[in-house]
């Protein structure tokens, strides 16, 4: 498989058909090889640790199964069972390879389309070639690697509103108020290699993997309504006495999010760069909103035409990073956060060579800028992956540690010969800024239940026409209500828009969809959207699996269990189905794999049939693919983890298209919770209904259309 800037050594080939009549195909050609070698990296996996060589032999043996895959495709000669035996024996090697990554996670990342190559690896793949009797192509000469975006001019844009910012502000003055830390010059540490025995520190394992923090202040005024959890209040603390670089790698659900944000205030570090996964940009921007009301957020899509350039928040996903990574050096930030952080594991990756030249260009006008890499995965996987995280935060260089981390590590007055120096090491390292808490850890601090919003944007093609469909329906319920005014007999006049009649024409849309076979309507677009971020639940719920452990996954839909069992099964994600259409025995089976198998990480539950009677509680974060129609519908799936004998906090994760009448649903479910709330505790209310929903949707979206009307 050719690789960007690598030599390409070209396709498998087998010998002549005519060489192989006669033989025994099943010993012959390059599957064989490769299910021995499978077996041979299962077997180092099952022990334990595993070594570089299983490393590089699982990557060939990767790349391999794609190619032979390729070729009897593509392989004309050979009948259709000949093709269909050979697929069936690479899916046997493929399912292996899977199991094996799920049983090791840190193998998941030699299968992305960034993932290095190495001269080893192409070696071992020319020596299973050769094994196999197979005729290996001679080498290319090497082509000139590509230029990363960030030297080729024509890949960089610069907006327009940078530009201006940048005119307002021609000589941006660098701030070096705050003292360097100084080189160590001379000590005992001073010839030694040490980030390879820092590294081993962490795979030694210690008590803790937390800085110490300082007690929560009261000084730090909140929006009206809002309230820091004590474990969310250390960190800003600890950045309001003056501590700047954070590696935030707390369990999902404890709010990093907003420990970043308020740290950034309690430092003023703006204008502040937040560098995220494209699936949680939206949600960074509306909780900048809620938790630093005062300071603008701007978020970069595509070229960045309509960013605010004076914004002091700007936010940008690591998939346009290329773009923008010019000018964004050249902004003058204070501060920088990176979200996902291990999504830069890879240092030769162009998303981790920007990270680290945007962070080096802000230590170089700021001494002491605020740095924080935010992540839920565990510190002990493959800590070489932290090599880029710790170089982003400035605690070490291409090939030293730097300044602050060498004076701690000389401060021991310890070698990597002394059996006390790798405890130490990590503590200094820790102490650095390295904060880890568990769910179980800070329990009492969070709810014993909450459900958390994850917007997301559809951006692609699918996204552009659900709003232009939703564009379509508001167009055709003002029609209604116009020609219902103009009908009218009663000759009641209302002044602006007259909202019982807004009312009644959703009523009669919702009833005229039910009905409806074709045609746009409510409940079409509803499952379109959520066909739509299907991929992009599963993603979120793929990123909870590596970093906590267990996770339910519900969708209302067979279209987007499907699609999300597909998106685990590619990253070799174990996964077992609970649906309506299952045997009992099946279904027992599947809830059995789900509780008891460890590397079975997710369970794709349908909401209808698998929302009642399961006990899941051996997870406990719940992701939402689709929204229900009624918040007891919602609770009922969330209790299937939150019940008697749950021992952490859970965490519901709801998956909300954003600029979309998802959003509109969402808040509607969660008012009529409240009515409903209401209704259980004594009150007259009536516990809401799904029509009740379905109607105040409609209600909101003709309600909006006639503002903008107006307006």
């Amino acid at each position: 498989m050719a690789r960007r800037g690598q030599r390409r050594t070209g396709a498998t080939r087998t010998a002549p058909r005519n060489q192989r009549r006669g033989r025994n195909l099943d010993n012959e050609g390059i599957i064989p090889v490769l299910a021995r070698a499978v077996r041979e990296v299962e077997n180092e996996v099952q022990r334990g640790a595993v070594s570089r060589p299983a490393r590089t032999k699982f990557q060939v043996i990767a790349l391999l199964v794609r190619e032979e895959r390729s070729r009897v495709k593509s392989d004309t000669e050979a009948t259709e069972a000949q093709r269909a035996e050979k697929l069936k024996r690479l899916d046997g090697v493929a399912t292996i390879l899977a199991k094996t990554a799920a049983r090791d996670t840190s193998l998941l990342s030699l299968l992305a389309e960034d993932a290095e190559v190495s001269d080893a690896a192409q070696t071992l793949r020319r020596q299973f070639l050769e094994e196999a009797g197979l005729e290996v192509p001679e080498e290319e000469e090497p082509t000139a690697p590509e230029l990363p975006a960030s030297l080729n001019p024509a890949r960089r844009v610069v907006p327009q509103s940078v530009i201006s910012r940048q005119l307002s502000n021609p000589f941006l003055t660098p701030d070096f108020s705050a003292p360097r830390p100084k080189p160590v010059q001379g000590g005992r540490l001073a010839t030694w290699e040490l980030l390879e025995p820092l590294f081993r520190a962490f795979e030694y394992g210690g008590a803790s993997s937390c800085m110490t923090l300082p007690e929560p202040t009261t000084a730090l005024r909140l929006p009206p309504g809002l309230e820091l959890m004590p474990h969310q209040a250390q960190v800003v603390a600890a950045a309001e006495a003056g501590h700047r670089t954070f590696l935030l790698a707390d369990e999902p659900g404890l709010g990093k999010t907003a420990q970043a944000l308020l740290a950034a205030h309690a430092a003023d570090a703006y204008p502040l760069l937040v560098v995220v996964p494209n699936v949680v940009k939206t949600n960074w921007a509306r909780e900048a909103h809620l938790w630093t009301p005062n300071r603008p957020v701007t978020v970069i899509h595509g070229d960045g035409d309509e960013i605010d350039a004076f914004a002091d928040i700007v936010v940008v996903n690591y998939e346009v990073l290329d773009r923008h990574v010019g000018w964004l050096g050249d902004l003058g930030f204070r501060g920088m956060v990176v979200d996902e952080a291990h999504f830069i594991k890879n240092k030769k990756s162009q998303r981790s060579q920007h990270v680290l030249q945007i962070s080096d260009r802000i230590r170089a006008r700021f001494t002491r800028p605020l740095l924080m890499a935010l992540t839920g995965t565990p510190l002990i996987n493959d800590i070489d992956d932290f090599r880029a995280i710790w170089q982003f935060l400035g605690w070490i260089g291409e090939k030293a540690p730097g300044p602050e981390l060498m004076a701690a590590l000389e401060k021991t007055g310890l070698t990597p010969v002394d059996p006390g120096f790798y405890p130490n090491a990590r503590n200094s390292v820790i102490q650095l800024g390295i904060v880890r808490r568990r769910k179980i850890d800070v329990a009492k601090d969070i709810p014993a239940r909450r459900v958390a919003d994850i917007p997301v944007e559809l951006d692609d093609v699918i996204g552009r026409s659900i709003r232009d469909a939703e564009r379509e329906l508001a167009e055709r319920l003002v029609a209604r209500y116009r020609s219902a005014l103009e009908t009218r007999s009663s000759g009641v006049q209302v002044e602006g828009i007259d909202h019982e009649l807004v009312r009644r024409v959703a009523g009669w849309e919702l009833s005229d969809s039910e009905s409806a076979k074709t045609g746009e309507n409510v409940f079409g677009m509803v499952r379109r959207i959520g066909q739509a971020k299907a991929g992009l639940a599963a993603d979120y719920a793929a990123q909870l699996a590596r970093n906590v452990g267990k996770v339910v996954f519900f969708a209302k839909h067979v279209d987007v269990m499907d699609l999300a069992e597909e998106t685990f099964a590619k990253r070799g994600i174990g996964y077992a189905s609970i649906r309506g259409d299952q045997s009992a025995a099946k279904r027992q089976r599947n809830i059995d794999a789900f509780v008891n198998d460890p590397d079975v990480h997710i369970a794709v539950c349908s909401l209808m049939a698998a929302g009642v009677g399961l006990n899941l509680q051996v997870a406990s974060n719940v992701v939402l693919a689709e929204l229900s129609w009624t918040d007891a519908e919602q609770t009922q799936a969330i209790d299937r983890v939150h019940r008697i004998g749950q021992e952490e906090p859970v965490t519901a994760w709801r998956i909300i298209a954003a600029q979309t009448i998802d959003t509109k649903i969402a808040e509607l479910i969660d008012s009529k919770a409240g009515l409903a709330a209401r209704a259980l505790d004594g009150s007259d209310e009536e516990i809401a209904a799904s029509s009740d929903v379905q109607l105040e949707a409609l209600v909101a979206l003709l309600t909006e259309a006639l503002e903008r009307q107006v307006l």
